[in-house]
């Protein structure tokens, strides 16, 4: 049978993780279309509220259901304002292993909410739903995504060569593929021991699905 994500909700000392609901729409379309956003991610652009709708109401709860992941928006605890997005995807329950995706709103950068919302998951991972990895994505030149990754105890596992897709604008304003490398990140229970200690700082983006 397969297994799967709970509805939950997850607070740290600025923030609060919990499901996407359909309030979140406009702050979730704002925010992918971000020229960040769509230069280091698949998120398709120009990206419109009846996108982000259907992320909110058909993708998210499907891949919950069919154990595939989890999509959680991070809001900031005081103003419950849409400060990101984490997700969870390529979930394997049954070496209890799942790949951990991030994205953060453009005002919210420099904050440290990627890594403090990133490594809150991680912990909830490890600890309620007894996961042994988590396995992080960044493109090469991605240094904001790669800190993130760091301050949470991540371990530098290799590089996938020429296995990344990110975008740059073109002349006349359009986008273009541009192949690159991943660097692959894992986390390990053992990995979170004095992790956590400064996660002020860059906030970046790592894959996407």
């Amino acid at each position: 049978m397969t297994s799967t994500f709970p509805n939950i909700s997850i607070s740290t000392e600025r923030l609060v993780l919990r499901a996407l609901d359909e309030d979140d729409v406009p702050a979730l379309a704002e925010m992918m279309n971000d020229e960040q956003v769509g230069a280091w991610t698949g998120v398709p652009q120009p990206y419109g509220e009846d996108r982000a709708r259907r992320w909110i109401t058909e993708y998210a709860p499907s891949e919950r259901l069919a154990g595939r992941g989890l999509d959680l928006a991070v809001t900031e605890f005081l103003t419950q304002r849409l400060v990101g997005v984490i997700q969870l995807a390529k979930t394997n329950w049954y070496i209890r292993s799942t790949e951990l995706s991030y994205i953060i709103a453009p005002w919210a950068r420099g904050e440290g909410y990627a890594s403090e919302a990133a490594l809150a998951t991680a912990q909830w991972l490890f600890g309620d739903q007894k996961f042994e990895r988590i396995e992080l994505r960044t493109a090469a030149d991605n240094t904001a995504s790669q800190q993130v990754a760091q301050k949470i105890g991540c371990i530098s596992e290799g590089v996938l060569r020429n296995a990344c897709i990110v975008h740059v604008r073109t002349e006349d304003g359009t986008w273009a593929d541009m192949r690159t490398d991943y660097i692959v990140w894992s986390l390990l229970p053992e990995d979170l021991e004095g992790a956590g200690g400064d996660l002020a700082g860059d906030d970046g983006f790592s894959s996407w699905n």
